[in-house]
């Protein structure tokens, strides 16, 4: 390759990252991989109006998602959703302190690992997925903030990157994080218990549709709700 043409290729590499085209996985991009600029604002508002008993959802599109299919679980209460679509848990841990740590909260339910087992950011180990869900626990506990550990839902296959085998990866990962939880006296949020069926995956067409598998519907999240509003609970009233 000729001296000129490796010069435009590198100004039209260049071009695209000081253009924020380079798209990443969680919506973010190469000059913003943990996309912290999604709740920024918000963030800055409500760290204007403390709450003693505010509670902050961090997760992935599962988290997001729910404001969409049930708004109504957030409304007038003090609960806030810090979820991303697409987010590994390295992103969650590089925004945590943002998203959550700053707010203040007395609560944070952390929901995340499954796009990890996806290769969203590339390829992570279990045992990586585990000690950044552990990160973020120790970073919510040394803030004072009560800490909730959701087990990752069942998922028997993720249709963008199929083959993946995700469902005993996933029972490996809830099984740690349970027994992490109770040596560390954090709460343990089972979703997977309550949604799986005899594979392992999310129950189709109660929880999830035939051409998703991943992502709760509307009845999944009401099961959902009903788990978290006692773990809250629960959590809220820890002295």
């Amino acid at each position: 390759m000729s001296i000129n043409k490796i010069t435009l290729v590198f100004l039209f590499v260049s071009t695209l990252i000081n253009a924020q085209q380079v798209a990443i996985a969680g919506g973010g991009s190469v000059t913003d991989w943990a996309n912290l600029k999604k709740y920024q604002k918000s963030n800055a508002e409500l760290i204007k109006t403390p709450d003693p008993n505010r509670v902050v959802f961090m997760g992935n599109s599962i988290t997001e998602g729910w404001v969409f299919f049930r708004p109504e679980f957030f409304e007038n209460r003090d609960y806030i959703n810090r979820g991303i679509g697409g987010q590994t848990t390295p992103q969650m841990l590089v925004r945590f302190r943002p998203d959550v740590i700053d707010l203040n909260p007395k609560v944070v339910v952390i929901l995340a690992g499954t796009n990890d087992i996806a290769g969203n950011t590339g390829f992570t180990s279990l045992e990586t997925i585990i000690g950044n869900i552990k990160s973020m626990s120790e970073l919510a506990n040394a803030n004072g903030i009560e800490v909730i550990i959701s087990s990752i839902l069942p998922a028997i296959e993720y249709l963008w990157k199929p083959g993946l085998n995700p469902a005993p990866k996933i029972i490996t990962i809830n099984k740690a994080l349970k027994a992490y939880a109770k040596q560390n006296n954090f709460i343990y949020l089972d979703y997977f218990s309550a949604m799986v069926d005899d594979e392992g995956g999310l129950k189709v067409p109660d929880y999830t549709a035939a051409d998703d598998l991943v992502h709760p519907n509307k009845a999944g999240y009401l099961v959902m709700e009903k788990l978290a509003e006692k773990a809250i609970n629960k959590a809220l009233n820890r002295k």
